[in-house]
């Protein structure tokens, strides 16, 4: 069942970084065009604030870049640095942190936009809509997300869905020659129709 669009719902919108430039990389060997997720997720709906939780690591691979286009497309970013433990692991976890922020901050929003394929975050999706009635809607690959995630959100948008999202490399195109078609599915025509 998919929630219908009003205008005047207040959004928020929470993006685990991490999870969506692995989940590209593995399936496309591309990018995501953040200006263009945040179009579609907003939907004609009162856009209050947008997080994105990112880790640095090393700024020589041009994170610093990617991190200044994050910001220049309206993304408030919340930033830890890459952990490396004596052992060699290495470990860039945001879950917790991002959880404790959409809690925090929840009383602002009517709608909360969970950008993340990941079930860690399922505990937190039940919380919002029955301990604090919110509508909760999850963006992510559907390929790569949790299905109980999927089945627990009000709306599941599967980002391969939305034009103009995935930003194809050279690389990615070299091993893919014929084009993906991208489709928008029937609950996003509609939700269009009524904003």
């Amino acid at each position: 069942m998919g929630v219908i669009a009003n205008p005047e719902h207040r959004i928020g919108i929470f993006i685990d970084i991490q999870n969506l430039y692995h989940s590209a990389k593995h399936l496309h060997g591309s990018r995501v065009n953040y200006r263009e997720l945040l179009n579609h997720l907003t939907a004609g709906r009162r856009l209050i604030r947008t997080l994105a939780y990112v880790v640095t690591s090393d700024p020589q691979t041009g994170e610093d870049a990617f991190f200044d286009a994050l910001e220049k497309s309206g993304i408030e970013l919340r930033n830890k640095e890459l952990q490396t433990f004596s052992s060699g692991a290495k470990k860039a976890d945001w879950d917790v942190g991002m959880a404790v922020d959409i809690i925090r901050m929840a009383h602002g929003f009517d709608v909360i936009i969970i950008v993340t394929g990941d079930g860690d975050f399922i505990p937190l999706v039940e919380y919002l809509q029955t301990g604090l009635g919110k509508i909760v809607e999850v963006a992510a690959f559907a390929r790569t997300a949790s299905g109980k995630l999927k089945e627990q959100a009000d709306e599941f948008i599967d980002i391969d869905g939305i034009p103009k999202v995935i930003f194809r490399t050279e690389k990615s195109r070299k091993k893919s020659p014929v084009k993906e078609k991208q489709t928008t599915p029937k609950k996003y025509e509609s939700r269009k129709k009524t904003v």
